[in-house]
């Protein structure tokens, strides 16, 4: 039996819908970069790790702002895990909820809802890029994951939104 108040049931359970999403929906074999995204939205939905939420601050809401808070940082673990924090939070919000992104734009010449998702999905792929450089010479499967996420970032996007539609089916 299914329960929501079981860790190990909530983490099969988003993990069969990632790899649904991106294998069956989307031809997507690739298990690392599945793994992670599935592991990312189990972080994100126990609410541990979304204290960077757009609109949360005046500064959140503007990605460009935690990017370069991130480059502020002296040490570069600190830095690459700020970097895939601000990618995670991109690629999430991107993902599954893009509808909620609308909101927090500016006002501005800029202000159309597409120039500000292109804006908003390009600092996540640069804060994944950012990270994988960052990331040590030893760590070489961490680094070439990171560089999928930059890389892979939309079809990684139009996968969980595909987990969003899948989620909206079993609900």
């Amino acid at each position: 039996m299914f329960s929501a108040r079981d860790p190990a049931d909530v983490e099969r359970f988003f993990r069969g819908l990632t790899e649904y999403a991106f294998q069956a929906r989307l031809g997507v074999v690739d298990p690392p970069l599945i793994d992670y995204v599935s592991v990312m939205l189990v972080r994100f939905m126990r609410n541990e790790r979304l204290a960077v939420l757009p609109g949360a601050g005046e500064e959140s809401a503007d990605v460009s702002h935690l990017l370069l808070a991130a480059e502020r940082h002296a040490d570069p673990a600190a830095a690459r895990e700020e970097y895939r924090h601000i990618g995670d939070v991109t690629l999430f919000w991107s993902g599954l909820y893009p509808e909620a992104l609308a909101r927090y734009r500016k006002p501005g010449p800029h202000a159309d809802l597409v120039g500000y998702l292109v804006g908003y999905r390009a600092a996540g792929r640069r804060a994944y890029w950012l990270a994988a450089a960052l990331e040590p010479e030893e760590a070489a499967a961490e680094r070439a994951l990171l560089e999928r996420l930059a890389h892979e970032y939309d079809l990684c996007v139009e996968g969980l939104a595909e987990v969003r539609r899948a989620w909206g089916d079993a609900a």
